[in-house]
């Protein structure tokens, strides 16, 4: 059994052929799909976070939207890029969403990926100290958000405050308990995985990671997660692990699925630069019948070590046609793995 999500990234773009043409039909969409996804049985609800682009944003104010709309369903990200955050006011915006959504946020933070523009969180006011790097900085940050997360106080009172304190330090407000245990790092590297295991992070790993044996994708992202789950058990946390993978994943069941997605059905992993001195690999998408699918699936090693697949949207298609692409995996080869 696997939890299976979507994972959107939020574009828009004033095309004609686009059901998502301005930030309002991304937003409004972004929570009808949300609600159609818990309705046909899906477990979670991802958005992923870009900055200076035609996407989604910031999430707390959709998280929490989702969360009043719906019951069941988890509500994430993946991720969000640390290095733009104010780690104290994500802690009162998180727990504020937590909190409306009834302990459901699963929140992926990560130190950043490549950016539309140069050096965009100088733009947020943040920098690195001296002698941090950017990457630094992310790792950083991410945690001086565990820590504030686990609701401690450590602000000093002020003697004469506009309302009564109770006594000792201050923590930050609303607290939401259980949150911090519900934080994932999105890890491009096997040295992050396991960085992210001894710091209690669940992790995620998405369809690129950086190419460290030039083994297929697959191969490399499921000895990552192995590496992570090493690293968990010797950190001697006392609640399992967690580990999502993200897929493009399409079953073509009409012939409007084969008009939009027949062509990628014999996609490779690719390779390529995401930073100066980074080669990466990226992993191929899956397009096929059915039963196809199923065996294709059943072969990728990262699928088989992960409690979680997030199954990329084109969320520009609009809710419709997207809650299609979700049914018809959930319906046609998700028990065929054995998923469901």
């Amino acid at each position: 059994m696997k939890k299976i999500g979507f994972l959107s990234f939020g574009h828009w773009s004033n095309h004609p052929a686009y059901k998502a043409q301005t930030a309002s039909d991304t937003l409004l969409q972004s929570i009808d799909l949300a609600v159609a996804a818990e309705e046909i049985g899906l477990d979670g609800a991802y958005f992923r976070v870009h900055h200076f682009a035609a996407q989604l944003a910031s999430p707390f104010p959709l998280l929490s939207a989702i969360g009043v709309k719906t019951s069941k369903i988890e509500i994430g990200t993946g991720v969000i890029d640390m290095r733009y955050e104010n780690p104290s006011y994500m802690v009162e915006d998180a727990g504020a969403a937590d909190l409306i959504s009834g302990g459901r946020l699963q929140l992926g933070v990560s130190r950043g990926s490549p950016e539309q523009v140069i050096d965009g969180w100088r733009h947020f006011g943040y920098e690195p100290t001296e002698g941090e790097t950017d990457a630094d900085m992310g790792r950083r940050k991410a945690l001086e958000f565990l820590e504030r997360l686990k609701g401690k106080g450590f602000a000093q009172p002020n003697p004469y405050p506009m309302f009564p304190n109770p006594p000792g330090l201050l923590r930050l407000e609303p607290h939401s308990e259980g949150l911090r245990e519900r934080i994932w790092w999105g890890a491009a590297s096997n040295a992050t995985a396991v960085w992210a295991a001894e710091n209690g992070m669940y992790l995620q790993s998405s369809t690129l990671k950086y190419d460290e044996s030039g083994k297929p994708f697959h191969v490399q992202q499921a000895e990552q997660i192995r590496l992570y789950k090493e690293a968990w058990k010797k950190a001697g946390h006392q609640r399992e692990p967690r580990v999502s993978v993200s897929r493009s994943v399409f079953a073509l069941v009409n012939d409007q699925d084969r008009y939009y997605f027949g062509q990628e059905a014999d996609r490779r992993d690719k390779i390529g630069m995401i930073e100066q001195d980074k080669r990466a690999i990226f992993g191929r998408s899956y397009a096929a019948e059915p039963d196809q699918l199923i065996k294709e699936l059943a072969q990728d090693e990262a699928i088989q070590e992960a409690d979680t697949v997030l199954l990329t949207i084109p969320n520009t298609l609009g809710v419709d046609y997207n809650v299609h692409v979700l049914s018809s995996i959930l319906e046609h080869v998700a028990p065929g793995l054995g998923w469901r």
